[in-house]
């Protein structure tokens, strides 16, 4: 599709330092025209000596823009001073992102430090013979074959049975009579 229409012409993204730039530049040329409107103040005014009306209105008009121009001259001046301020601004933030991010570099660095520390550390558990493991193993499973003691299964036999149904909130005593969460008789409502 290029080589039909042609590639499209992407214009760069202007920045903060390319807009002071530009409004530098324009308080410049607003310079050379106050500078220029000042050398024809002074020729009226050198006219105004030797003549009477004509000069002074062509010199209050021309005094006028001299004005004009020196006002548009210092709100840009102003403009190109918010400017640099906020490019500053924006600067240091920059610079503040960058150095926290540093510094969150270096507190996973030094935790990735302290783990691989952590993991590479020896216990020094002592070597173990695996014979003589086994045979304290085969000691054990001899002990356990000669012990007759099943005394801790006749505990298990005469525990009381699992509960069946729901719990009813009525409760009777031994001789069937409803009593009250106290134990005592309850009373027959009338």
């Amino acid at each position: 599709m290029n080589r039909i229409f042609g590639r499209s012409k992407q214009t760069p993204t202007p920045n903060l330092s390319d807009c002071i730039g530009n409004v530098d530049t324009r308080i410049e040329s607003i310079d050379k025209k106050i500078a220029r409107i000042d050398a024809e103040l002074m020729k009226y005014k050198d006219q105004m000596k030797k003549m009477r009306d004509g000069p002074s209105k062509k010199a209050m008009r021309v005094l006028k823009q001299k004005r004009m121009y020196e006002g548009q001259r210092d709100q840009l001046s102003q403009q190109s001073f918010n400017m640099e301020q906020a490019n500053y601004t924006i600067q240091s933030l920059r610079d503040t992102k960058t150095t926290d991010l540093q510094d969150q570099l270096e507190d996973m660095m030094e935790e990735a430090n302290e783990v691989q520390e952590a993991l590479s550390r020896s216990y020094g558990t002592p070597e173990i013979d695996e014979d003589e493991l086994e045979a304290e193993l085969d000691a054990l499973g001899d002990e356990l074959l000669l012990d007759d003691d099943s005394s801790y299964l006749d505990e298990a036999s005469s525990a009381p049975s699992i509960p069946e149904g729901m719990p009813s909130d009525t409760k009777t005593n031994k001789d069937g009579v409803l009593v009250d969460e106290f134990g005592l008789p309850q009373i027959p409502a009338t």
